[in-house]
């Protein structure tokens, strides 16, 4: 059974920082992209960042860009995410999903239009003075 499991969500001070994990298990579909989605109040969940698992490949919402970085260690099948520079508008929470890798497709289309069939529990992140 495939697990997704993030960890490292809390409660940070606008301008502060947080890196998410996401831990992953029995996930056997070859080469796959690893997505962070979040889900802040009211709004609908957004993909703000993936990555690929064959090169490494990465892919930034405008809202993240230049403040997080998406990582990804294979050894550990871990996947990390260090948000930088926090604005209360980050707040939500933040999910790692997986879907197997399209092969041609560039990171950007796969983490906007992918079908992402594994889901983690999502933790919360909480940016706030």
């Amino acid at each position: 059974q495939v697990h997704f499991v993030e960890s490292g969500g809390g409660l940070v001070q606008p301008g502060g920082s947080l890196r998410l994990s996401c831990a992953v298990s029995q996930f056997t579909l070859g080469d796959y992209c690893i997505g962070w989605f979040r889900q802040a109040p009211g709004k609908e969940r957004e993909g703000i960042s993936c990555i690929t698992r064959s090169d490494g490949s990465a892919y930034y919402a405008d809202s993240v860009k230049g403040r997080f970085t998406v990582s990804r260690d294979n050894i550990k099948n871990t996947v990390y995410l260090q948000m930088n520079s926090l604005k209360p508008e980050d707040t939500g929470i933040y999910y790692c999903a997986g879907t197997r890798e399209v092969p041609g497709a560039t990171v950007q289309a796969m983490c906007l239009m992918a079908d992402f069939g594994y889901w983690g529990q999502g933790t919360q992140v909480t940016v706030s003075s």
